[in-house]
């Protein structure tokens, strides 16, 4: 990937997206995260965009900071919506196992599952719902 990467402009955010990826691919986490940063600085557009803060998100989670992990994917879930859509709510509800919201990360992934169904669709989707409403139990 290296290799690759350096035929691109030195402040190529799809350079720095693709270095991260292979890093972070390669279980080096910690090295792809400020590369995710750079490129989505530096102006990362489409699918590419979406899919760093996806990544740096999971790579954040898994590094122990997964109340940034929730702030980002969080804000993402406001800001686009296409085939990704799914994979955003995934790591989420990761996220929010990891900061102690279990009952909001099982709503979130039932309600993402609701929508792929062809039966019982609207009552998974009321059901997710009451979960994530009910915090007493």
């Amino acid at each position: 990937m290296e290799q690759l990467v350096a035929e691109l402009p030195v402040d190529s955010a799809e350079a720095l997206f693709e270095r991260a990826s292979s890093l972070d691919s390669t279980g080096h986490s910690d090295l792809a995260v400020p590369l995710y940063r750079q490129a989505l600085e530096l102006g990362l557009h489409g699918d590419r965009r979406r899919r760093a803060v996806i990544q740096m998100a999971s790579s954040l989670r898994n590094m122990g900071h997964a109340a940034e992990s929730v702030a980002l994917l969080t804000a993402e879930r406001e800001v686009e919506s296409d085939d990704l859509d799914d994979a955003v709510s995934a790591f989420l509800a990761l996220a929010l196992v990891d900061t102690g919201r279990e009952r909001e990360a099982v709503s979130l992934a039932l309600t993402a599952l609701s929508a792929h169904m062809t039966r019982y669709r609207r009552s998974l989707a009321n059901y997710a719902e009451l979960i994530s409403d009910d915090q007493s139990t």
